[in-house]
């Protein structure tokens, strides 16, 4: 009786041993008040330098990366970086689909209309990019010629409401810069930052920008109508903004602190 009455103890201590531990491990990802969650972001890989895949590691970097890892740290919940066309990013926005994206959207009256976004992050606008050899010296130069720029962007949607020039349309914007250096375009219509960057990495391709900066645009975190996650990552950018991460990662990805 004795040596059954051990037995039985030691089987009863070990179950409790094997309760404790999985309590221990779930409450991470369980129903408790010490939940950390984690959100889907969509972003497109290919939008140097606020977006791109490292091919060695496979790993996301870039500005918008750094940022929206930094307002999730300072948030308190975790994110996971998910990649698709930009198409696709503004898609999953409207249909609900994912929680937030950024991917160097530009916040418009139009878009506000389906989907929110945070406050702004960061200021852009659209620049004429041409090989250096081009005669074109503005946007009023391109009615009638071949003209580049992604689909579902507000370089596309530029050209089609303020000029005739034939619009081709890119998944990829760096396909559209490649076509312009080869000569199957006349120019290509894109974001200041991107293509700034583009052609001091690419200097061999000839490309250079021309003409004023149009439509001058501010960027922002996308999110579903209604979401409730917009205050809590505005409070977060704030924060980074009055701390000095911002500047920081700012600094990291374009070479100076951004201007007032």
């Amino acid at each position: 009786m004795k040596k059954k009455f051990i037995l039985m103890l030691a089987a009863m201590l070990t179950i409790a041993l094997l309760a404790a531990c999985g309590s221990s491990e779930s409450s991470g990802s369980g129903s408790g008040e010490d939940e950390v969650k984690t959100y889907t972001v969509a972003t497109e890989p290919n939008f140097h330098p606020f977006e791109f895949m490292d091919p060695e590691t496979g790993e996301m970097k870039g500005f918008d990366m750094d940022l929206i890892h930094a307002i999730a740290d300072e948030a308190g919940f975790n994110v996971e970086i998910e990649t698709m066309e930009f198409d696709g990013v503004l898609g999953g926005m409207r249909s609900n689909k994912y929680p937030m994206a950024i991917s160097g959207i530009s916040i418009t009256d139009e878009r506000k209309k389906e989907i929110d976004f945070s406050d702004k992050y960061l200021d852009s606008g659209l620049i004429l990019v041409v090989r250096e050899d081009s005669d074109i010296q503005s946007i009023e130069d391109i009615d009638g010629l071949k003209v580049g720029a992604q689909a579902g962007s507000t370089g596309e949607l530029y050209l089609h409401d303020h000029t005739d020039a034939e619009i081709s349309a890119f998944p990829e914007i760096v396909t559209a810069y490649m076509d312009l250096a080869s000569g199957r375009l006349d120019a290509v219509l894109y974001d200041l930052p991107n293509a700034q960057y583009y052609i001091n990495e690419n200097p061999d391709q000839g490309l250079k920008t021309v003409g004023e900066l149009l439509q001058g645009e501010p960027y922002g975190i996308a999110f579903p109508k209604g979401s409730e996650l917009v205050e809590p990552v505005n409070e977060a950018l704030a924060t980074l903004k009055e701390n000095g991460t911002y500047d920081e990662i700012y600094k990291k990805w374009f070479g100076e602190a951004p201007s007032e």
